[in-house]
């Protein structure tokens, strides 16, 4: 951390010796003419709107900010594309920085500490809402845009326009981040695999229903020992019925918080998130700020059986199903593998890998025909048993952009104008036809993607649908979340190494929450730390006293029901009509 708070200061020096600026009309009209297209605004319509963003950026011509993502696609086109553009039509440099996703949380979660400015903005997951509505460290951008920021808020903005703009909403109504890219976890699998009669038939004589796309989990194992087991070869290719990852390191935390929990059916009914419990399993009633606890007997659920069947079940479906090495793979290295070809399906697959999942057979992607046309399909994701109609299906990632008050004003408006510029209607079709992550509504409605549909495997209309409000971010019953999300990795590597059973690694997990939201109801209650809105845990009872009633769901008499699937071509029908 010592070095990337010098870089970010040399990088800050260095800024006060640049050079000749650019900006202009004729650059944007450059830009407009060569890269900015498709779009959803006729060229005369991002004229007038790059011109707004020339005439804003006057007062900060010369300057050079640095902000910080993650590296995904989308990120990188931002980085090595859209910032030059914004330097040439505005004159405004920008160091856009990538870094793996637990140095980005690591360096918000600094900035926060020390109140020292390492980077002038960030894309930092909307997992944060309950933290940054919390702390007030980071600007609401609600009140920002209407007032001290509102000569850099661009006029054609149109936040109602962004898809997830209620991930980034605090339980105050306001804004805290703005979305730069969105993308779901869904089911991802083999269509052409799966639409094999011989297979079909094998499945069938075998389970007694069809091979298709799984609803429930029974499902989703039994398709994963099929292939796995059963047919073993394709084409002279060893394949596996699932894919998933292991390695002791953050990702694998991640991998449990995105909604993994409550697609087990462990959390509570509601969107975005469910109340009293949501899919970490943390107790926040109806109304409240306040989180309860985590814990079984504080009225939680992160070790009650539904969670501990959901933390069973990714570890059996590991060693049993998924490739041999899978286990040491990290979320950076499993999803991409697909690609390889020797996967049917896989639960908790990430969007925003769409772009290197439609990359030609000529890159070495397996997964697509010699037309290019996609092998596989996603679907929505298949649920455990325990979870119940109007809980979410699945997590949605949704990376925005986040100010932060310790950013100088005159800094963190320059940084704005580069936020809203990568994300504005003039450059947004554009970049989504590269990273594949929609923020806009009327992005993913161009006919661009209506034409482009059939080679995405079902994203465009998964987007259109208005099924994808049920796939949502961590929510605000996380009180802090760098804080809390550092403790699931190690916990849950201790079930993967066979140090801890499932139920031992999710009572300590539980535990070791409580005792850190304890130190923040301390801190709340002495100085307003968490602006009152701070953890108060419920006095520990017998869980017996909340198990089935109001708590954690009771343990069921059979986790497994008989499988259920239903044919890709009525999801499609389904998706397609509802839109």
């Amino acid at each position: 951390m010592k070095k990337r708070v010098l870089t970010a200061t040399a990088l800050a020096v260095a800024s006060l010796f640049t050079g000749p600026a650019f900006g202009g009309m004729d650059e944007a009209k450059k830009w407009i003419d060569k890269e900015f297209q498709p779009s959803t605004l006729s060229k005369e319509q991002q004229l007038k709107e790059l011109e707004w963003f020339i005439n804003a950026a006057k007062p900060f011509k010369g300057m050079e900010i640095n902000v910080l993502s993650e590296t995904i696609p989308t990120h990188e086109y931002e980085s090595k594309t859209l910032a030059k553009a914004f330097e040439e039509i505005t004159g405004i440099k920008v160091n856009h920085q990538l870094l793996g996703e637990g140095e980005v949380v690591q360096a918000v979660q600094t900035q926060m500490q020390t109140n020292r400015n390492l980077y002038d903005g960030y894309i930092n997951d909307s997992d944060l809402i309950g933290t940054h509505s919390r702390l007030q460290l980071a600007i609401n951008l609600s009140d920002w845009m209407a007032g001290e920021g509102k000569d850099v808020t661009l006029p054609t903005l149109d936040v109602k326009d962004f898809m997830g703009i209620s991930f980034t909403t605090g339980p105050d109504g306001k804004i805290y981040q703005l979305p730069d890219q969105q993308f779901a976890n869904l089911y991802w699998f083999r269509k052409d695999w799966f639409d094999r009669k011989d297979l079909k038939d094998k499945f069938k004589a075998k389970y007694g229903y069809e091979l298709g796309v799984p609803v429930n989990w029974s499902a989703y194992e039994d398709i994963a020992e099929f292939f796995s087991n059963d047919v073993k070869n394709i084409d002279g290719v060893r394949i596996y019925g699932h894919m998933d990852y292991g390695k002791r390191a953050p990702d694998l935390g991640w991998r449990m918080t995105d909604a993994w929990l409550s697609m087990a059916g462990a959390s509570s009914k509601g969107l975005p998130n469910g109340r009293p419990i949501d899919e970490w399993g943390i107790r926040m009633e109806a109304g409240s700020c306040n989180p309860a606890g985590a814990s079984v007997t504080r009225g939680g659920e992160t070790n009650g059986p539904a969670s501990v069947y959901a933390i069973r079940k990714w570890d059996e479906w590991l060693r049993k199903y998924a490739p041999p090495g899978a286990a040491d793979y990290d979320f950076y290295q499993s999803l991409p593998a697909l690609s390889q070809g020797n996967v049917a399906q896989q639960i908790f697959w990430y969007t925003a890998f769409t772009a290197s999942m439609v990359a030609p057979k000529s890159e070495g992607n397996n997964t697509v025909d010699a037309k290019g046309m996609p092998l596989w399909r996603m679907a929505p994701s298949p649920h455990g048993p325990y979870w119940e109609e109007g809980q979410k299906l699945g997590y949605q990632d949704a990376g925005s952009w986040t100010l932060f008050k310790s950013t100088p004003v005159d800094r963190r408006k320059a940084a704005w104008l580069y936020a809203q510029f990568v994300v504005s209607k003039t450059v947004d079709v554009k970049k989504s036809h590269v990273g594949l992550t929609f923020i806009r509504d009327s992005t993913v409605r161009h006919t661009s993607f209506t034409e482009r549909a059939p080679k995405l495997g079902g994203l465009v209309e998964f987007y259109r649908s208005p099924d994808r409000v049920n796939w949502t971010p961590t929510g605000v019953n996380v009180p802090d979340y760098p804080k809390l999300a550092q403790l699931w990795w190690q916990n849950i590597g201790d079930v993967n190494s066979g140090a801890f059973t499932p139920q031992q690694a999710m009572d300590r997990l539980a535990g070791e929450m409580d005792q850190v939201m304890a130190r923040m109801q301390d801190a709340d209650e002495k100085a307003k730390v968490y602006g009152g809105c701070g953890p108060r845990l419920n006095k520990e009872k017998k869980a017996e006293e909340w198990l089935g009633k109001g708590g954690a769901k009771a343990k069921l008499a059979n986790e497994k029901p008989k499988g259920q699937t239903v044919s890709y071509d009525e999801l499609i029908k389904r998706w397609t009509t509802k839109q």
